[in-house]
């Protein structure tokens, strides 16, 4: 408003302090016209107006726009996978490669995909790109208790049922194991070619775990 107030005093002084305008023979002149300095008083106030409500109608968009853009800063990979539980997915996942099949379970950190390939427990932090997924996310606020469970949790269960796996690391290495227990920030596991075999993987260098190799 106050670049539309400059606008009004400037025009003010450039349109009614020219020179004969403030003498009685300017009034005539523009009563001889047909146009009073009234009329043309409410025609920049009214031209004023008009350029006001095109510039808040700007701004508004603009802050629209802008509002816009941070909402979706706070939208994760999690939350748009979330999204896509049931989905026929194809992610990238750093070490194994394409993992492709339907989107079953996401939790904090993981996701499982089931496929001709056997079920694969992802971690998040491995996967490369999706496609497949979901225009729209699911915030973790949204989540169900058991979707927020962590990575951990679901090694737990397998190393639970004691069921072989293939772990594939991030490096592209490939061990055939059975789960034992899992620690903080590692797994152990048996080796199938040699149970009395420790083997201890970092979880940040897991890629995946293929939960059962296919038939």
């Amino acid at each position: 408003m106050t670049n539309l107030s400059f606008a009004y005093v400037c025009f003010s002084q450039s349109h009614f302090d020219r020179p004969g305008k403030d003498s009685s023979t300017g009034r005539g002149r523009d009563r001889l016209n047909g146009v009073g300095w009234d009329e043309r008083l409410f025609d920049l106030l009214d031209d004023l107006e008009g350029q006001a409500e095109a510039l808040y109608a700007a701004e508004r968009d603009a802050e629209l726009a802008d509002r816009s853009r941070a909402e979706y800063a706070a939208v994760t990979l999690a939350g748009r996978l979330m999204a896509s539980v049931g989905r026929d997915v194809l992610l990238d996942v750093d070490g194994p490669g394409p993992v492709r099949g339907e989107l079953r379970r996401v939790g904090t950190g993981w996701c499982l995909v089931s496929g001709d390939a056997g079920d694969w427990l992802v971690p998040l932090g491995a996967i490369v790109s999706a496609r497949g997924v979901s225009d729209r996310a699911v915030p973790e606020v949204a989540w169900s208790p058991v979707s927020r469970l962590g990575l951990g949790s679901a090694l737990r269960r397998l190393a639970d049922e004691g069921t072989a796996c293939v772990v594939a690391t991030r490096s592209g290495a490939r061990h055939e194991v059975v789960l034992t227990r899992v620690g903080k920030d590692f797994v152990e596991a048996e080796t199938v070619a040699d149970p009395a075999q420790r083997l201890l993987v970092a979880l940040a260098s897991i890629g995946a775990v293929q939960s059962r190799e296919p038939g």
